[in-house]
């Protein structure tokens, strides 16, 4: 496990895949608004600059496409919640 945690963080990277929703925002009459607000989860992955694998939670800011019009927008929007790899790595930190 300890070989690859610092390279688990690389996860985090999915959650750069949200800035796409400034360009092309998802329409207000889509469904899964609730699931597009917890994008703001992605900015946990800031903790990945002090527990190492933490950083994997940055991608839950690729949920902000949740649901978005375009398939492949959507499509990177689903692997937002890779971001729960990294729940465990902040956990261990805080206890």
């Amino acid at each position: 496990m300890e070989n690859i945690t610092p390279w688990i963080g690389l996860v985090g990277l999915i959650g750069l895949a949200g800035l796409a929703g400034i360009k092309s925002p998802v329409t207000a009459h889509r469904p899964g608004a609730a699931i597009r607000l917890l994008a703001l989860l992605g900015l946990a992955g800031l903790s990945g600059i002090w527990v190492e694998g933490a950083g994997a939670m940055g991608a839950f800011g690729a949920l902000g496409l949740w649901n978005h019009q375009s398939a492949p927008l959507a499509f990177w929007g689903r692997l937002g919640w890779a971001g729960v790899v990294g729940v465990p790595f902040a956990m261990a930190a805080m206890m």
